[in-house]
């Protein structure tokens, strides 16, 4: 395993992040057993972050990550989130420590290293379905001044958030400096949290926000670097969006494409996949969700597989401008 920097917090994270999600959902849908094997041999391979949220199976993420590591005696970088919804806007302060509380008693943990905001952010409150405004976040009692409170209790210890919504907004987030961390969305099938495009992208357009990230010391964890499923293929895509602005539909279609460029290189898809997002150093960890045993050592593997060669880099390029 290899390590990164996870920008102002100084802790070494590695290239491969355990992704305890129902995008995967190893840790939600497989037998007690499995579970526990899923966490040990990531851990042997020296992945050492696992994220999770209380939306994840409904609780039973963090459940079950927090019996598993009892179970290990294992101690890895733990980082879980708080959506917050229109109905607790009168109280932000009061849902961000409910749902700390409520993370931590499944957790079976005294605190977290990072939490992370799971709600969408908008220039106005509502931009987007259930979206928070800027305001909601950076202003007084928003957000952040609850995730201040959480630190002052020592119940974590960083400050993150989920890249959804409207780019300007996230880029107002990473520049205010009270952030930490980011978990943006970024693959081949939408590469512009990592470049900038030309007008016309189809899809949403992140404007190189793990560049804004790394100018200003933030941290990036790369999420949805499969588009769910659908940079595997057709066998493996869900349904609705494959990422945020793109249909599976028309992330297979520029997959199709993608593979021939990049049929040289080495690898399996899913491990290009990941050495395209590894490519970029502006992203600390790869956050990956896992179905299978195997597609643990399958991520792993190709952290030494080394970055996307120079020529296929432009090419890459070149078929993006057209996306």
């Amino acid at each position: 395993m290899k390590y990164r920097t996870l920008g102002k917090t100084g802790i070494e994270v590695s290239e491969i992040v355990f992704g305890a999600g129902a995008v995967g959902g190893l840790l939600i849908r497989a037998d007690p057993a499995t579970r526990v094997e899923a966490v040990r041999r990531a851990l042997d391979h020296g992945v050492n972050w696992i994220d999770t949220a209380p939306s994840y199976g409904d609780g039973q993420s963090e459940e079950n990550l927090g019996a598993i590591l009892k179970e290990l005696g294992a101690t890895p970088y733990l980082s879980t989130k708080v959506a917050v919804r229109p109905p607790h806007l009168a109280d932000i302060r009061g849902e961000v420590q409910r749902s700390m509380e409520a993370s931590l008693g499944r957790l079976g943990r005294d605190s977290v290293d990072l939490i992370t905001l799971h709600t969408s952010v908008t220039e106005e409150r509502g931009g987007r379905p259930g979206s928070l405004s800027v305001e909601d976040v950076l202003g007084d009692g928003g957000v952040v001044d609850a995730f201040e409170r959480l630190r002052e209790q020592g119940l974590t210890r960083f400050f993150g958030f989920t890249a959804g919504g409207e780019a300007d907004s996230l880029h107002r987030l990473i520049e205010s400096g009270r952030f930490h961390a980011a978990q943006v969305f970024h693959s081949l099938v939408n590469p512009s949290a990592g470049r900038n495009l030309p007008p016309g992208f189809s899809g949403d357009d992140y404007k190189n926000l793990i560049g804004a990230a790394a100018e200003h010391d933030v941290g990036v964890f790369n999420i949805r670097v499969l588009a769910a499923g659908a940079v595997v293929g057709p066998e493996a895509a869900g349904r609705g969006e494959a990422t945020p602005g793109i249909s599976v539909e028309e992330a297979l279609e520029r997959m199709s494409k993608v593979r021939d460029v990049l049929e040289g290189e080495e690898g399996t898809v899913v491990q290009k996949a990941v050495r395209f997002a590894l490519t970029n150093r502006g992203i600390s960890g790869v956050l990956v969700g896992f179905s299978t045993l195997e597609h643990i050592d399958e991520a792993v593997a190709s952290v030494d597989m080394g970055d996307i060669s120079p020529v296929a880099l432009g090419e890459l390029d070149a078929l993006f401008a057209n996306f």
